[in-house]
């Protein structure tokens, strides 16, 4: 194989399939018709002498192949818009750029408003995309460039990858407040069980057997509340960002305090891009200010 026979096109377009798993959200996130994405795929597999990409139910998916150069071709493409980054400055005031971040349903619900009113003062040019990726594939998420940085509890990146800790999260029990003042029966729990921790709250103070209700996620526990008088156990800032809706009882848990820490995560090799730098300062801005409220 000859690098001659390789151009900077092709390496986006492979960079782009590998990343979306799709040849036509590949042609859109780098503005090319699928026409052209699949004529690029078709050199790029004359190249390598493989198919590179399989077809599956709604995508496709890499060969061994593939995922054995994707790491290798991601660093190179970062690195060319490392150098061209580092000469350009980065105007937040007229930037157009989509950065995209892995954030939990629990992330986008305390934090995507005012992350995006930031944005949208600072930044209207900027765009936002959050994605919900298994935690066993965020590595190479970052390492391709799937996503420019990633948010939450994910103890299995630090070391491999550059972090900034965010802040340190508790757990606490939350219930709407009474109609009116008086004794109150014991409560019933709603159980989430996309959050195993939650669980195992409720297992050992003795209380699971008192789940009327399991449900995957947080995002509907206020319309619930609103209409039944349950309890749930929740982290204290997912608890907080209930208190709009009414739901505003907070008391401690019933057994010892589990902490977690939250984090901000990204590639080493992104550390001094600009617009990178930008982005993660006013994340961690606003992570500032939210724990301060």
């Amino acid at each position: 194989m000859n690098v001659n026979e390789i151009d900077l096109n092709l390496l986006k377009i492979f960079d782009a399939v590998y990343a979306e798993g799709s040849v036509s959200r590949a042609a859109q996130r780098i503005g090319l018709t699928q026409p052209s994405v699949s004529h690029g795929l078709a050199r790029l597999r004359t190249i390598f002498a493989d198919a590179l990409f399989t077809r599956v139910k709604g995508g496709v998916e890499p060969t061994a192949v593939a995922r054995r150069i994707a790491p290798a071709l991601g660093d190179a493409l970062h690195s060319v818009q490392a150098v061209l980054d580092e000469t350009t400055a980065f105007d937040p005031a007229t930037a157009k750029r989509t950065f995209r971040v892995h954030m939990s349903d629990l992330g986008e619900m305390v934090f995507l408003p005012p992350m995006m009113k930031a944005i949208r003062t600072q930044a209207p040019g900027v765009s936002l995309e959050t994605r919900q990726i298994e935690w066993q594939e965020l590595p190479a998420a970052l390492e391709s460039g799937a996503i420019d940085m990633a948010i939450g509890h994910l103890p299995s990146l630090i070391g491999g990858f550059a972090h900034q800790h965010l802040f340190r999260e508790e757990y606490v029990t939350l219930r709407r407040a009474p109609a009116k003042r008086g004794a109150r029966t014991p409560a019933d729990y709603i159980a989430i069980t996309s959050h195993p921790p939650t669980l195992a709250i409720l297992r050992e103070s003795g209380l699971i057997d008192r789940v009327k209700l399991s449900i995957p996620h947080f995002m509907v526990v206020p319309a619930i509340l609103a209409e039944v008088d349950y309890a749930v156990i929740v982290p204290r800032t997912v608890a907080r960002a209930f208190r709009r809706y009414g739901i505003n009882r907070i008391s401690p848990l019933p057994v010892p305090q589990r902490h977690f820490d939250v984090g901000l995560f990204w590639t080493r090799r992104l550390g001094s891009e600009r617009g990178h730098v930008w982005m993660r300062a006013l994340i961690i801005d606003l992570f500032r200010q939210a724990r301060q409220t």
